[in-house]
């Protein structure tokens, strides 16, 4: 449906407002309006309304006619590296680079029709490319837009309301219980066995876990405190940052034992480690280490340690990843909330969570309704 270009409120007999949506302030985000009050039949107001349309979109397009796509794109990546993390910021970046750049990039930005958008995805479909690349061209593209629409630049999206390809979900990959007992049998005695004990019991990502630190630990409540993430930034330095979104700052209870192998941790690195401030600064205080007091690499922990410890064990070989998956259906699986689980996996919402681990849904119900049979029957005689 094509955006809503503007209003005739009728305010009293032959008197009518014409109201023209102007987009949003870039500073403080209020709505502008156009707003006029026309005397006469309903006729004359909406030949005033469009005459008014007409005049406002060619203010527009002379405006926007001067400005190419890259050019727009250039500024509103400027605009927003402050706002998100860099990860996110460099998906953007490297998106627009390889999928959008080099085929709308010289238009002119009012010039972009949504046949030209709808073009570069089919094109990026017919080169093979996976329906969730096209999906993040699309998002990131169409954030974009949305912003010159606000800015008064464009007068429609014409990104908006494309015909995308559908990502069908992938099949998600965990361990029973039984598997990652093994799992742990193997992993444990490894100088990495702590830190793959809190990724399969906590549900923490990655990036959240290698970025801990000691004093995120609160040792009587047997908590930790997700505040942060740590990554390897496009040029081979370390970067702390944002988690994922601002519910993914979290507390959550960690079980005993994996408290007892902290500090076992915690010992060790005190009396056998030492990290240099000056060599390592962004190891100071971390958790999980490498043997050099360095900060933890995720690829080198997959490669090197993760998928060796897998294949000595005979266990499916699931990504670095899947053991949030595994903490989150385990979790559920022997009947903790969901709500309480989508709080220790930082999810949006406890609905989310069971529409991504919705596989375990049919043993929540059947066990669900045994223990409802149980209250109902149990010493009633009834239907026997």
């Amino acid at each position: 449906m094509a955006r809503k270009l503007g209003q005739i409120i009728a305010v009293r007999e032959n008197t009518w407002m014409i109201r023209i949506p102007l987009g949003c302030d870039p500073e403080t985000k209020e709505r502008n309006y156009y707003n006029r009050t026309v005397h006469g039949s309903l006729r004359q107001a909406q030949k005033f309304l469009g005459k008014k349309i007409n005049q406002l979109g060619a203010d527009r397009e002379r405006d926007g006619a001067k400005i190419r796509l890259d050019q727009f794109l250039d500024q509103w990546l400027k605009t927003i590296k402050t706002r998100v993390c860099s990860k996110t910021y460099e998906s953007y970046e490297s998106l627009l680079a390889k999928y959008i750049r080099p085929l709308l990039g010289k238009k002119c930005l009012v010039a972009i029709r949504p046949f030209d958008v709808q073009t570069v995805y089919q094109q990026m479909t017919d080169r093979g490319l996976s329906p969730r690349t096209v999906q993040g061209a699309h998002w990131v593209l169409n954030v974009a837009l949305r912003q010159a629409l606000q800015w008064e630049m464009i007068l429609e999206v014409p990104s908006k309301g494309l015909k995308l390809p559908r990502i069908r979900r992938r099949e998600m990959q965990v361990f029973s219980v039984e598997q990652t007992k093994l799992f742990l049998k193997f992993a444990l005695p490894t100088m990495y066995g702590t830190v793959l004990a809190v990724a399969v019991t906590t549900g923490m990502r990655p990036s959240e876990y290698i970025g801990l630190k000691w004093q995120d630990i609160d040792w009587e409540r047997g908590t930790v405190s997700v505040k942060r993430t740590l990554r390897k930034g496009p040029t081979g330095q370390w970067e702390y940052g944002e988690t994922k979104r601002a519910g993914s700052r979290r507390l959550i209870r960690l079980q005993n034992w994996v408290i007892a192998r902290l500090k076992q941790l915690k010992e060790f690195q005190r009396t056998h480690l030492v990290v240099d401030p000056e060599e390592w600064p962004e190891a100071v205080d971390l958790i999980f280490v490498t043997e050099f007091g360095r900060p933890v690499n995720v690829n080198s922990l997959v490669y090197k340690h993760f998928k060796p410890i897998l294949k000595r064990a005979g266990l499916p070989n699931i990504r670095l990843y899947d053991l949030r998956h595994t903490a989150a259906t385990l979790a559920l699986t022997v009947g903790v909330s969901p709500k309480v689980v989508s709080e220790q996996l930082g999810h949006t919402s406890a609905a989310f969570t069971l529409d991504v681990y919705s596989h375990v849904l049919p043993h929540m119900q059947d066990d669900a309704a045994a223990k409802v049979e149980a209250a109902l029957m149990g010493g009633s005689g009834l239907c026997r």
